[in-house]
């Protein structure tokens, strides 16, 4: 898989987002995507560490 091919798909579904929601409902939604990715992050950083233990 080309290593571009994520890049675009996001790209194009966040011009699409920006074209259905206003500007309140695009923060929020950030907001919680990026919350998301924060909590996946502390998943896999607990997941990691109790193997090593």
């Amino acid at each position: 898989m080309n290593r571009c091919s994520n890049l675009f798909l996001l790209s194009s579904i966040a011009c699409k987002l920006s074209e259905c929601l206003d500007e309140k409902e695009l923060a929020v939604l950030s907001a919680d995507l990026m919350t998301l990715g924060d909590m996946l992050a502390s998943l896999l950083a607990r997941e990691d560490a109790c193997k090593k233990d």
